[in-house]
């Protein structure tokens, strides 16, 4: 592998190469606790798309595989190096090439953090809508690899959603480009939506074209107390039912709403669910979609709801739903699952992880993004005791099944990774698998990307 190390050390400099295995452990996996994980050859930083169609073409000639790599936030395992691999990390490519105001758009390297753009495009009085949880830290590209969600996705939908074209690094070192600037455009297959998602297996993303919408205004709040999920799942069906988009709509259930409490010492006031809701569309148009929410909670049976318009009270409110995983740590590590169900099927899902979490004798918290039905039931652990992290991973397990039986998805925004192959089989069956298998040929036939993650190629 000397020979490999010299080219890729005169692809990208000396400095861009990390050998030393101190160095690289940090660059082994993402957030998720359950995904295996390799020790690489390197770790290469690029700093141009040259860069790294040489990159590319070098571990081509060896069979060297690549693992592309942005922050490291995931929770899938998808970033997660596999035996004698080269992890590209494109953390160093993080340039906000242009930001055009006229035509709402913004062209970025996938190493540029997702609050930093929403920073830059703001001073132009847009906004960047995607916001994961680590929108402070994670960088587009990974956000692009795996088609990243967010709080906000009721109303403004995942990454996809905000994007228009692409450059790709393919298998053979070719770049290509996908997709448009203009608002419209169905020239040949959606390429775009195809990488968008991809996990990193079909390419790497050294260029995004992404769509900017006008800064929304400052949000109105909505707090909604129920005594229990039952409750609070058919405020959700009612508020959907009369076809109000609240810009956040967020559920927590009896045992996030006790942590938090216990953790920021304060009184929430909800005995078994709380609903969170915001409205951005401002002033006397936020006020009615506030009110139509008010009227399906106190229909369902809300114990309390209460509404504001002043930001710091609205922030205040809205820090009960950010401290869950905080709150959560209190008592031990935390696994968090990420399944999405029909919105009707909220309660249930709720309901079933209390009865996994009674029988694995854990505390499993369910929290999530209840205007789009995806869940983040968080599973509490001791880490050093074997047979607690072998229930966790079962319960984990039992959770993906449950959100499968309710008519649901395995993952609604951290993607499959290398923690979710079987699951992945399941959900889109034999026919879904080969046709990803055969796609995943055609595109990269020396299985170069990120082999392992998503599914086997077989």
């Amino acid at each position: 592998m000397g020979s490999l190390l010299a080219e890729l050390r005169a692809a990208v400099g000396v400095d861009g190469v990390l050998t030393d295995v101190d160095v690289t452990a940090a660059y082994q996996r993402d957030m998720m606790p359950l995904a295996p994980f390799g020790t690489p050859l390197a770790v290469v930083l690029p700093t141009s798309a040259e860069q790294v169609r040489d990159v590319v073409r070098a571990c081509g000639r060896s069979g060297t595989p690549i693992v592309p790599r942005g922050a490291g936030s995931g929770l899938s395992g998808a970033a997660n190096a596999v035996e004698g691999c080269v992890v590209l990390a494109m953390t160093k490519m993080n340039a906000i090439l242009e930001v055009d105001p006229d035509n709402r758009l913004a062209v970025v390297e996938p190493g540029v953090v997702n609050l930093d753009l929403r920073g830059a495009v703001e001073k132009h009085g847009l906004f960047y809508p995607p916001d994961p949880s680590s929108y402070d830290w994670c960088t587009i590209g990974g956000n692009l690899a795996t088609n990243a969600g967010g709080l906000c996705c009721v109303k403004y939908g995942v990454t996809t959603d905000s994007v228009l074209g692409l450059e790709v690094v393919l298998a053979d070192g070719e770049l290509l480009r996908t997709g448009r600037r203009t608002v419209k455009g169905v020239a040949g297959y959606d390429l775009t939506r195809l990488f968008v998602g991809s996990e990193g297996t079909l390419g790497v993303i050294t260029r995004a074209t992404l769509a900017l919408r006008p800064l929304p205004q400052a949000p109105a709040t909505l707090v909604a107390a129920f005594d229990g999920p039952a409750a609070a799942g058919a405020a959700v069906s009612r508020v959907v039912a009369e076809g109000v988009v609240p810009s956040l709509m967020e559920i927590m259930d009896r045992t996030s709403v006790e942590a938090v409490e216990r953790f920021l010492r304060t009184d929430l006031g909800a005995g078994g669910a709380l609903l969170l809701c915001q409205s951005d569309s401002g002033g006397e148009a936020a006020r009615q979609e506030l009110a139509a929410v008010e009227q399906a909670c106190a229909a369902a049976g809300a114990d309390l709801v209460y509404a504001t318009e002043d930001l710091s009270e609205g922030r205040d409110l809205l820090a009960a739903r950010r401290a869950v995983l905080p709150a959560l740590e209190v008592y031990g590590a935390w696994l968090t699952d990420d399944v999405c169900v029909p919105r009707t099927r909220i309660a249930d899902l709720i309901a079933g992880c209390e009865r996994i979490s009674g029988e694995a004798g854990l505390r499993i918290a369910v929290v999530g993004h209840a205007g789009d039905g995806n869940m983040h039931p968080t599973i509490v652990y001791d880490p050093s005791s074997a047979d607690e992290f072998a229930r966790a991973r079962r319960a984990f397990d039992e959770i993906l099944g449950l959100g499968l039986a309710l008519g649901g998805t395995v993952t609604g925004e951290h993607g499959i990774g290398k923690v979710k192959r079987e699951w992945l089989a399941r959900e889109i069956g034999p026919v879904g698998l080969r046709v990803h298998r055969e796609i995943k040929r055609a595109l990269d036939p020396g299985n170069l990307f990120n082999p392992g993650s998503m599914f086997e190629l077989g």
